[in-house]
């Protein structure tokens, strides 16, 4: 069983093995974006990676990242898990640990990601506003969830 636990030290490399655990989810699930605008938006993955308050890694060991997600003021602000990993649970525990010892309440998530909305149904998160634009104005759609 993958072991939950909060990165203290990100070191370089653990980031880069979370970028690439970002990478190979976000090609598995955001089937809507182009090759080259995941390469755009994955220049600014550390950064987000090293900026949020809470980052919660699953795997063997802390070395060996399979999945993470980043926690902020009770808000799930990212959750990734490696292909290979999907299906197994681990997003559930990960969700339930991010309730219990962050008060998870409310996420944003993509309206294109239907397997990731109802994902988060699943896990008692109902949608309470869509934006047209993302974050950063691009035109996708945001669903705002609230358990």
């Amino acid at each position: 069983m993958k072991e939950i636990m909060e990165v203290k030290e990100r070191t370089q490399e653990l980031i880069d093995k979370l970028l690439e655990v970002w990478e190979s989810s976000v090609r598995a699930t955001h089937l809507f974006l182009s090759d080259s605008e995941i390469d755009s938006i994955k220049e600014y993955v550390p950064q987000a990676l090293g900026g949020i308050a809470h980052l919660i890694i699953a795997g063997e060991t802390e070395d060996c990242p399979v999945a993470f997600m980043g926690i902020e003021d009770g808000a799930l602000e990212m959750l990734f898990i490696a292909p290979e990993e999907r299906g197994k649970g681990l997003g559930k525990r990960l969700i339930r640990y991010g309730i219990e010892n962050y008060g998870v309440e409310r996420l944003a998530v993509n309206e294109q990601n239907p397997q990731a909305k109802g994902f988060y149904e699943y896990m008692g998160f109902r949608v309470h506003k869509r934006t047209e634009l993302d974050e950063q104005g691009n035109p996708y759609p945001l669903l705002y969830m609230r358990r």
